[in-house]
């Protein structure tokens, strides 16, 4: 399972926070354990397809465009309780619900849909026309969104520590990751888990500059932006544009993510950090844009999608992934072209030569 709040948040939550957030959190962090073995069993904890993949990109999970037409959304409300999916309460084509939480998902859900269907050519998460399943008001005061192998699932947040997770960078980072997972899988673990979460940034906030019709310099670059409790002295849970800067608060500590490979966090938590090392191959993507200018979900984002459809490799390192967004930009913008030399110069900024 794939939860927006890292573990190394809650840790500190349990430890700084009043009796009922450490309560609170040291509750997520179990059950964000259960869900990962589940998930895990789910989906062969991250092996490749037993078939082997084919399509626009090398991969089953892209559909010829011609073959795209619409999403088949599907939200279900949680009312407060743990199983999944809930209440079915709007279907694809049905009319807004008045449930605030309802209709900000249903709508979220399309934009990102739009995204990769339109940019990429990609029919749903995997890439067939799946259907949107997605869980609002999932228990109380539940402080995560998640997808689970399946579905997503968001809580509403306690209003202390978060106030929402309906925000369209944290679904399209929930989504995204059921893309990755359809399209052969990073292992959730070290580096390869690391780039699982780095790439579910980079199409979250895709998405939202998309649907905001923002260019490279115009976004904030901040996953979560808005989504911490009132009383959270921070903007967002992470930043691509600067690394460790997100937030800085009493309860919560500090911003742990690095920027440059100089400051990769070894550690056993997090699984192996990829959560926070993410940092890093986030901060490339958005030198890479910068450089670029213009609209981020287009060529740049076309390299992502396009190396993630080619890698093939589970447990791919942060230099395999870097030697693969090079191929592709070799085969979309031409060898020796400015927007190689920009990219090689991006992921050599973040100490990572290629």
């Amino acid at each position: 399972m794939h939860c927006i709040v890292p573990p190394y948040m809650l840790r500190v939550l349990a430890l700084r926070g009043d009796p009922r957030t450490a309560e609170m959190a040291r509750s997520l962090l179990k059950q964000t354990e259960k869900l990962r073995d589940d998930r895990a069993e789910l989906t062969r904890a991250g092996l490749p397809p037993d078939k082997p993949l084919s399509g626009a990109f090398a991969s089953t999970a892209v559909s010829p465009a011609e073959g795209l037409c619409c999403p088949d959304r599907r939200i279900h409300d949680g009312q407060f309780r743990a199983a999944l999916p809930g209440k079915l309460v709007r279907s694809e084509g049905d009319g807004p619900t008045g449930i605030a939480d309802a209709d900000t998902a249903y709508d979220a859900a399309g934009q990102v849909f739009s995204l990769f269907a339109e940019e990429y050519g990609r029919n749903s998460l995997d890439g067939e026309g799946m259907p949107l399943v997605a869980t609002v008001h999932h228990r109380r005061d539940y402080n995560n969104a998640f997808w689970n192998g399946t579905q997503m699932a968001y809580g509403t947040g306690d209003g202390k520590v978060f106030r929402t997770f309906l925000e369209l960078s944290v679904i399209g980072h929930e989504m995204a990751h059921g893309v990755i997972q359809h399209s052969g899988g990073l292992i959730y673990e070290n580096q390869s888990g690391a780039l699982n979460e780095s790439i579910a940034d980079v199409f979250g906030s895709l998405s939202l500059q998309r649907a905001l019709g923002q260019e490279v310099h115009q976004a904030d670059w901040l996953v979560g932006r808005g989504i911490l409790g009132p009383g959270i002295n921070g903007a967002a849970l992470r930043s691509m544009k600067a690394p460790g800067t997100a937030y800085s608060d009493n309860m919560l500590g500090q911003d742990p993510q690095p920027w440059h490979m100089d400051h990769f966090v070894t550690t056993t938590d997090d699984n192996g950090g990829v959560h926070i090392n993410s940092g890093i191959p986030n901060h490339a993507f958005y030198l890479f844009c910068a450089y670029l200018g213009g609209r981020a979900w287009e060529l740049p984002g076309r390299i992502w999608y396009r190396a993630l459809q080619t890698l093939n490799n589970p447990m791919a390192s942060f230099s395999d992934w870097a030697d693969q967004t090079m191929d592709s930009a070799f085969e979309l913008a031409g060898r020796g072209s400015i927007e190689t030399v920009m990219l090689r110069r991006a992921w050599k900024l973040v100490g990572i030569a290629i």
